[in-house]
């Protein structure tokens, strides 16, 4: 990854093509569409013209990444994984993304769509519960067998042809294949029991809800009750439910992504840690280092000296 430490970007869609995109001759997807064309919330590229190196970063959106060939590099939230032939990953809005060491011969397709892009298919604060692979805490990046890699190829080449033509209906339909790209990868996340509750039953709707609401307003909102209030349910029930489906408390939940946003301001940019702990809406750095410590055993400062 880059070795300069920065304030660490947020994107929207309307201001993130320079981050990701270098001039090609490709016409495939955004490539070089006419803006007339363009979708509201709404990308879709092959990985020609694409930057060797993205992040780290945060973006509003949603982001669906296929690999046909080669290898590359890519980091979520302090996690690192290997795209190769055959993989899908999927990230959703706010997480920490970075992609870098790809190979030459490195060659799939991207996705890049908004949090309200599928509002007519399935409300946006559905979407974790629909498609478990979106939730905060899942497994982003898992391989496809030949046949889903076959059928999500297809999809993408129909969103493709929608794109470059001026069909009724045309929106609906990129709204409708983008949909079944991402119900063939449920299928697929089932298949590989990747999803620790594929029987969706009330407890776990309440959980990848909850899990959502912690990764918007973790920074603001760092009581239980507040979700509680969120999810208009007690708190009593809310960390009852947590700790029966996860063997975790609630206030386990919302710590550890304070812990992970901390840490990722210690690596990757210059803030103090009085000026991290102001961003994390501590009441002053001493609270943030006491707190800090007891969630990872060494101080921010020891954390940034070895990261």
């Amino acid at each position: 990854m880059r070795n300069e430490k920065q304030h660490i970007p947020v994107y929207n869609l309307e201001r993130f093509k320079h981050v990701h995109r270098e001039t090609t001759t490709s016409v495939f997807g955004y490539n070089n569409l006419d803006k007339s064309k363009y979708i509201p919330g709404f990308e879709l590229y092959s990985s020609d013209g694409l930057i060797s190196s993205v992040g780290p970063l945060k973006s509003d959106f949603y982001r669906l990444s296929f690999t046909l060939r080669g290898t590359l590099e890519m980091k979520i939230g302090l996690e690192s994984y290997k795209h190769q032939p055959g993989t899908i990953s999927l990230t959703s809005p706010n997480q920490l993304f970075a992609k870098d060491n790809i190979s030459a011969d490195a060659f799939g397709y991207y996705i890049l769509f908004s949090s309200q892009f599928l509002n007519n298919l399935i409300p946006a604060i559905k979407m974790a519960e629909e498609f478990p692979f979106f939730d905060f805490y899942a497994t982003p990046l898992f391989l496809l067998n030949e046949a889903e890699r076959q059928n999500i190829t297809g999809l993408i080449f129909n969103i493709d042809q929608e794109l470059h033509h001026d069909h009724t209906g045309r929106v609906k339909a990129v709204e409708m294949y983008l949909y079944l790209i991402l119900l063939e990868a449920k299928r697929s996340y089932e298949r590989q029991e990747l999803n620790t509750s594929a029987d969706p039953n009330e407890n776990a709707a309440l959980l990848s809800n909850f899990r959502r609401l912690v990764s918007r307003h973790y920074v603001g909102k760092h009581k239980v009750s507040e979700y509680a209030e969120l999810l208009r349910i007690s708190a009593n029930h809310l960390n009852r439910v947590v700790k029966t489906t996860t063997g975790k408390t609630a206030s386990d939940t919302i710590r550890e992504m304070l812990v992970l946003e901390a840490k990722s301001m210690l690596k990757y940019t210059t803030k103090s840690i009085g000026e991290i702990s102001h961003s994390l809406d501590f009441s002053d750095p001493t609270t943030f280092n006491r707190f800090f410590r007891r969630s990872t055993g060494i101080t921010p400062l020891e954390f940034r000296q070895k990261a």
